[in-house]
């Protein structure tokens, strides 16, 4: 039921696809996720978003599987606000108003743009605002990027962090890989990070520029997609065999140092 009469309703977690901003076809929707997430987010008829002219395109994909329980033009859907422009986090935005319909008793929905809410995303502040209000957090299935990247590389899977964007100055940036590579070497500890698609080729020339020849460096990019692709090898292979990396497909980029 979704209406839950003297209780609160639920902040439910829908994972999303990979493909937002990519090119060409994107994969059927029941291939990348779970059909009870697809009936999930079919009878939800509140929602908070990262964006909302996404959600409503993740929307119509839904409703050509499982019909929505109203029309698409009589769904709520509420961006997150955004950081203040320098910052980035949101954090100290109140967010709770955007919990009422949960405190109302009827399930609120949060999704992201791509993958999972509230990982390198985010809706993670809502989440904690949820949990501070008592509203229980349902989390469903999906796709991860960062996990998808992680499994594919073959690096450690055991001890990883994720690091998110690596600084655009290049001085800092250089300063950054090298602080990342010591750490990783130190705790044989796999770091994964992301950046806007159009500097990927920046990103991979500053890593196989600054990191030691026997690192190991992975990329994962498209995942999910049809042509997705995955690379791990050394950096002096890297530089021996250099790839391409396209401008317009997200990329994950994992490395781990050798002892």
């Amino acid at each position: 039921m979704m209406q839950n009469a003297g209780a609160h309703g639920a902040l439910i977690l829908v994972p999303n696809t990979l493909d937002f901003g990519i090119a060409g076809e994107p994969p059927p929707l029941q291939d990348v996720l779970p059909a009870a997430v697809i009936r999930t987010a079919a009878r939800l008829t509140h929602w908070v978003a990262e964006n909302a002219k996404t959600t409503r395109a993740f929307l119509k994909r839904v409703d050509a599987i499982e019909p929505l329980a109203q029309p698409l033009q009589s769904i709520t859907i509420t961006e997150l606000p955004r950081a203040p422009k320098g910052q980035r986090s949101a954090a100290a935005i109140d967010l709770a108003p955007l919990l009422a319909p949960a405190l109302q008793g009827t399930d609120l929905g949060l999704i992201s743009e791509a993958g999972l809410p509230a990982v390198a995303d985010p809706g993670a502040a809502l989440v904690q605002a949820a949990h501070a209000a008592a509203i229980r957090v349902v989390v469903l299935p999906g796709p991860s990027s960062l996990l998808l990247a992680l499994a594919a590389s073959g690096l450690n899977g055991q001890s990883f962090a994720f690091v998110g964007y690596l600084p655009i100055d290049a001085p800092e940036r250089a300063a950054r890989i090298r602080e990342l590579e010591a750490l990783s070497r130190r705790a044989q500890q796999t770091q994964l990070m992301i950046e806007a698609p159009y500097r990927n080729e920046a990103l991979l020339g500053a890593l196989t520029t600054h990191l030691q020849p026997s690192t190991r460096l992975s990329v994962s990019i498209g995942l999910t997609m049809p042509d997705a692709t995955t690379r791990t090898d050394a950096v002096q292979a890297w530089r021996a065999r250099p790839s391409r990396l396209p401008g317009d497909v997200p990329a994950v980029f994992s490395l781990l140092a050798s002892l």
